[in-house]
């Protein structure tokens, strides 16, 4: 929220916009009618003066011609003093006709050049027929108003001439235009003067307004301790008293919420169970850092969101969860990694009231599911070698004991099965022992030194021995440079006896196994190879699963129990190494054993 309010956006301004309005209506109306007025007057009182100074000079000029002049020139000369006396208005211009519409005296000295000459103006004619005629005209070369009016000259009833006025009008207008510039010029001044005032007078209304509402902004942001200022004791006086008493019992509220809420929080907080709320609709309004991490998402990202989404419910609704009671295993699982999580779900309701929402609180279950799909395949592999083997030594004693022991031929057959049979259950008891140790927190190698070229030809030439028997060729490939690795020797010739035994089991009779060695940055690589006939692609990351084989039935047939790589892959991953397996199927399998690299001088 924008603490601070533009000043064209205040109630200040409103108030100012307001006043100022009034003003200038006020002041337009009052310029208005005064203009009119003011223009109509001073028009009336040209036209009466205009008027006035006509009559008066129509009837000297009457008495004039009434009287009995030698010459006409000598009436003439005394018209002319009389219309200098009488008729000297600036911007207008008088002319004398006689009864034969001919100008015997004007006004206008520059308009000599018509004395003398007679007249064709219409209102003249009317005139001496006794009829003024009046009009208002503009003149052509100025565009200036001027009034034309004829008055007749009569004496006794007699009409003997007529008067001939054009008197332009124009400075009155201009007057007019003055004194309207003049008002509005003190219009403005008095409106900016009245703008100043009422800004003033407009502060002291919005002053305790204003301080409401910093106070407002600054009880959003969680400050109670300041209070309004209480400048006066009408209605916002005692609104700022009210809200200052509001604030104290908000203070009150919001230190009792805020020591609720970290309580509340802190519990949240550091429960090892992902914890969220929902509304009445079931939408996210709060979730604790556990139930993010858990969720991989933020509270941000969440609050609003539908539980039934968040979770991937999409085949139950919100009522649905209402009335779970058992608990939901939720499957978050990613690219072959298991992710599962328990949600269990309780309802917010008051007494005897309507339900608010949910509480859910999730826990990852995902290593308790893999343990006990761990124990439930462990139990069912061993129960299983375990059963082959007690099942064929049970047949072959049962069939001793019913007279095969007296058949020199068969006795001694079958006794070799059970012993056989007695020897891999001996070899199975003894791998599941050396995988629990090796389980085992308190599990330790013997490390020693060792250099592999050595240990390696060491290692074939035992086996050379027995793959003559197989017509099997070793062809190994070592470096020539001395490598050395810290290793505990038992440990790995019980890993290179069991890659190399199975080379030997599945490669075809005069097969070659291959070994090799070489250094591969901070690391040495061994691959053994053989050319049985391979694995699956889909069976290559799972040779190293306990009790998993490829074929079952000839892995059986040569004595397995499905744990001799299960047993390699923990002892190199205890050594800091790592083993993995490439293969085209029918084309043979290749082990790749990877140890990190030891000077000669490296200390056990």
């Amino acid at each position: 929220m924008n603490e601070k309010v533009g000043f064209f956006k205040s109630i200040q301004f409103k108030l100012i916009i307001i006043y100022v309005l009034i003003i200038f209506v006020a002041m337009q109306v009052v310029g208005v009618y005064f203009t009119n007025q003011l223009e109509s007057q001073m028009l009336e009182n040209h036209y009466e003066m205009l008027d006035e100074r006509a009559n008066l000079l129509a009837y000297n000029i009457a008495q004039e011609m009434e009287s009995q002049h030698e010459e006409r020139s000598e009436l003439i000369s005394n018209i002319n003093v009389l219309l200098r006396d009488i008729f000297s208005i600036e911007h207008a211009e008088v002319q004398v006709i006689d009864q034969n519409k001919v100008v015997i005296s004007t006004s206008n000295l520059a308009n000599r050049q018509i004395v003398g000459q007679q007249t064709t103006e219409v209102r003249v004619k009317r005139a001496l027929l006794g009829t003024p005629d009046e009009a208002l005209l503009r003149d052509p070369s100025n565009g200036q108003r001027v009034r034309v009016f004829t008055v007749p000259i009569n004496i006794e009833e007699d009409t003997v001439g007529a008067l001939y006025i054009e008197a332009s009008i124009e400075e009155i207008y201009d007057q007019t235009r003055q004194i309207t510039t003049i008002l509005i010029s003190g219009v403005f001044i008095a409106t900016v003067i009245s703008i100043v005032l009422f800004i003033l007078l407009a502060r002291t209304i919005t002053a305790p307004i204003i301080d409401m509402r910093r106070q407002a902004l600054r009880m959003g942001r969680g400050d109670f301790t300041n209070q309004v200022s209480v400048y006066s004791g009408d209605e916002i006086g005692q609104l700022a008293m009210s809200f200052n008493d509001l604030t104290m019992k908000l203070r009150d509220a919001t230190v009792t919420r805020d020591r609720e809420q970290k309580r509340l929080k802190s519990v949240l907080t550091h429960m090892t169970d992902g914890v969220m709320s929902t509304d009445q609709d079931g939408n996210i309004i709060l979730m604790n850092k556990r139930a993010e991490e858990l969720l991989s998402v933020t509270s941000e990202q969440a609050v609003g969101k539908s539980i039934v989404e968040l979770l991937h419910l999409e085949e139950l609704t919100v009522e649905d969860l209402y009335e779970q009671v058992d608990s939901i295993l939720l499957d978050f699982s990613y690219d072959e990694e298991a992710f599962l999580l328990e949600a269990n779900f309780s309802v917010i309701q008051e007494e005897n009231g309507p339900v608010n929402g949910l509480i859910i609180v999730l826990h990852d279950v995902t290593e308790e599911e893999k343990i006990e799909q761990d124990r439930r395949e462990f139990v069912a592999n061993v129960s299983h070698e375990l059963r082959t083997p007690l099942t064929t030594m049970k047949s072959y004693l049962e069939a001793l004991e019913d007279g095969a022991l007296a058949d020199p031929e068969i006795a001694p057959r079958f006794l070799n099965v059970t012993q056989n049979e007695t020897d891999r259950m001996i070899r199975l008891v003894k791998d599941l022992l050396q995988l629990s140790k090796i389980d085992s927190d308190d599990y330790q190698l013997n490390l020693e030194t060792v250099e592999m070229n050595r240990y390696l030809d060491e290692t074939i030439e035992r086996f050379e021995m027995i793959a003559s028997d197989k017509n099997i060729d070793f062809h190994r490939k070592l470096n020539k440079k001395s490598i050395y690795a810290k290793i505990d020797r038992d440990k790995m010739t019980q890993v290179l006896d069991n890659i190399i035994s199975n080379a030997m089991k599945y490669s075809p009779e005069g097969g070659t196994v291959k070994i090799r060695l070489l250094l591969q940055g901070k690391n040495i690589r061994l691959s053994i190879s053989d050319q049985g006939m391979g694995i699956p692609r889909e069976s290559q990351t799972k040779i190293f699963e306990r009790f998993y084989r490829v074929d079952k039935a000839r892995a059986r047939s040569v004595g397995g129990t499905g744990l001799g790589l299960a047993i390699a892959k923990e002892l190199i991953q205890a050594h800091g190494g790592h083993i993995w397996a490439q293969s085209e199927y029918g084309k043979g399998t290749t082990i790749f054993i990877t140890l990190p690299y030891a000077s000669k001088g490296a200390k056990s």
